[in-house]
């Protein structure tokens, strides 16, 4: 039977960045996938990272720039970009900040991230 998600969980992170998630491990105890929407001010960007899950990006609004270990790569809006598991990779958005869906297989977990201090 279909499942309606009236709501999103908001997950609280630092650096003005807002995380809603549709589904995954907060709102749905949904291990297997992540889907949620992010919000980024201007001048957003996050610690380097090589997750345990694949990630695919789907820009709405702005520009997602990606940096990798073979440069960047700038996703601007309705563009996607896929991210693999075991890949080192840095968030970052453009000057008019980002607006995003983030699908992560397995689901996003803090512990996956691996998150560079």
């Amino acid at each position: 039977m279909p499942s309606l998600i009236e709501s999103p969980t908001r997950i609280p992170v630092p650096g003005g960045k807002i995380i809603d998630e549709y589904v995954g491990r907060a709102t749905t105890g949904t291990s297997a996938v992540s889907v949620a929407r992010m919000k980024a001010p201007a001048g957003w960007d996050e610690p380097a990272q090589t997750p345990e899950f694949d990630e695919v990006t789907l820009v709405l609004a702005g520009s997602v720039v990606v940096e990798h270990d073979g440069g960047e790569l700038v996703v601007p809006a309705g563009q996607a970009v896929v991210t693999r598991a075991g890949e080192r990779v840095r968030y970052r958005v453009g000057d008019d900040g980002a607006e995003y869906v983030a699908v992560c297989l397995p689901a996003f977990g803090p512990d996956l991230a691996h998150r560079e201090e």
